[in-house]
């Protein structure tokens, strides 16, 4: 992983707002005494909400003063997790997944889309609407190529599609997430392709939904699940030398 560091201009002061506090001191009341610092990814990760999506050096501080945690530990924390973005981002966030089977699918096209709408990676446009980073994978991998944009995940792209999705936004029109196709979750394409075949259904005499499956006797009402057809074997009994037995 590269060297991750703050961005040069900062701003000057941070707080919690009353509501963001109240709800981090909630978090820290979760954890055992003494244990208040594990609360700190969670309180960051507020902490970088309320920022507009990144986390500036005095935030950084803020949550070390709230944990009572010096601010290289929190420093390194928030500069090993890449989820904390650690420059100025975009109103929307693009995380454009580089890895194999999304690029099998297509994915170094969508990268060209972002350097042609957006601009270089970790830039944030010229309007402060968009910024994009490639990311390793997201876990859509059945859905490549994909993006994740601010919560949501845009899946099933080509350039066309990533086009209209970046231009919808922009303009400030509702964009549906998930699957750009016709298909549900991670359903397969063109609907369900395998176990469609009636003849993996039948029984013995080829009949459809009659008669019992060879292990449909142990399954019948009142049978135990965990009858065996022979008791189990009684341990060992322990070597008389065994100092347990004196």
């Amino acid at each position: 992983m590269s060297v991750r560091r703050l961005a040069e201009k900062q701003p000057p002061s941070f707080a919690f707002t009353s509501e963001n506090l109240g709800w981090a001191r909630a978090q820290i009341e979760k954890y055992p005494r003494g244990r208040q610092q594990s609360a700190v990814i969670p309180i960051l990760w507020r902490a970088q909400q309320q920022c507009g999506g990144w986390l500036p050096q005095k935030a950084i501080e803020a949550v070390a003063d709230l944990l009572g945690m010096a601010n290289i530990r929190v420093l390194e924390i928030a500069t090993f997790y890449t989820m904390f973005n650690l420059a100025p981002v975009g109103k929307f966030h693009v995380q454009f997944c580089g890895t194999t089977p999304c690029v099998l699918r297509g994915a170094d096209e969508l990268k060209k889309v972002l350097r042609r709408m957006i601009g270089d990676e970790n830039a944030v446009s010229a309007d402060g609407k968009f910024s994009w980073v490639e990311v390793e994978c997201l876990g859509a991998c059945v859905n490549a190529p994909m993006v994740q944009i601010n919560a949501d995940y845009y899946e099933d792209l080509t350039p066309d599609r990533l086009t209209r999705i970046i231009n919808d936004l922009s303009a400030g029109r509702t964009v549906k997430a998930g699957p750009q196709i016709d298909r549900i979750n991670s359903a397969p394409v063109g609907g369900p392709m395998t176990l469609t075949d009636p003849s993996l259904f039948a029984d013995e005499t080829g009949a459809q939904g009659e008669g019992d499956s060879p292990d449909d006797e142990g399954k019948k009402p009142g049978s135990a699940a965990n009858v065996h057809e022979a008791p189990m074997p009684k341990p060992p009994i322990a070597d008389a030398t065994d100092p347990r037995r004196q």
